[in-house]
């Protein structure tokens, strides 16, 4: 029985493993999973899907809205809010208007992820029925 030689001067066909925590690493990015995504990417996935919801209610004529997340409401409320912590606002002039909601109360009130998403929904409802005047139960999203 004759052996072939070895195909590399050390004999190994593949890298020597990593012993000391200096040599060959893993990939510099990891995928995207599930499980990866932080607190605030779910947020912004359940906004941006209660806006494309809400998009067919505003039309054209408020087609110009768009929608923002920020982390908490500003500690100086509008004249006309309560005092209770707002959860969404609609800011802006009439040409630039936006509908903001709040990620921080809206999860402090929520107990699960299935709560915040439908508080998500009924915040964006109510700001979308503020925009058209008309009351908040007549919006379905």
């Amino acid at each position: 029985m004759t052996t072939t030689p070895p195909a590399s001067p050390a004999g190994r066909s593949r890298p020597a493993r990593d012993r000391r925590g200096r040599g060959l690493r893993g990939p510099l990015a990891w995928p995207p999973v599930p499980t990866m995504t932080t607190r605030r990417d779910r947020f912004d996935d359940l906004v941006l899907a209660a806006a494309e919801r809400a998009r067919p209610w505003l039309g054209s004529r408020h087609g110009d809205i768009s929608f923002a997340v920020e982390e908490v409401p500003p500690d100086d409320p509008a004249a006309w809010e309560v005092r209770a912590t707002s959860l969404g606002r609609l800011v802006g002039t009439r040409s630039e208007r936006r509908i903001v909601i709040y990620r921080r109360p809206v999860e402090a009130r929520a107990g699960s992820q299935s709560e915040v998403a439908a508080l998500i929904r009924d915040v964006v409802a109510e700001q979308v029925a503020l925009v058209l005047g008309v009351p908040p139960d007549e919006i379905s999203l």
